[in-house]
């Protein structure tokens, strides 16, 4: 890919971005270092090598989807100072002036 400072400054605009002289020219430097290095990799060479999706070769590490009947509601509101059926009530705190 052939990179242009017009194309620096289409992206930015497409981006909503504004960059000084001098920070297109980095921008263009710094476009230019990364596609010669994306060419540097380009020639390595990957014969029989499989692609790689995970770093390890486990895969759906999860736990049981399993369904504990708990009583941590009702032990929680037992313990707190006021509440109703479902909630603890806490002090308002946002004041409209």
């Amino acid at each position: 890919m052939k990179i242009t400072e017009k194309k620096i400054q289409d992206l930015a605009k497409l981006s909503k971005l504004s960059f000084s002289e001098k920070e297109a020219k980095n921008m263009f430097s710094d476009f230019r270092k990364i596609l010669n290095f994306i060419e540097t990799l380009d020639q390595v060479n990957t014969e029989n090598i499989e692609p790689l999706t995970h770093i390890h070769e486990k895969t759906n590490i999860y736990r049981k989807d399993v369904s504990v009947n708990s009583e941590f509601k009702s032990s929680m509101l037992k313990q707190a100072a006021n509440h109703n059926s479902d909630y603890i009530k806490v002090p308002k705190i946002i004041n409209k002036n």
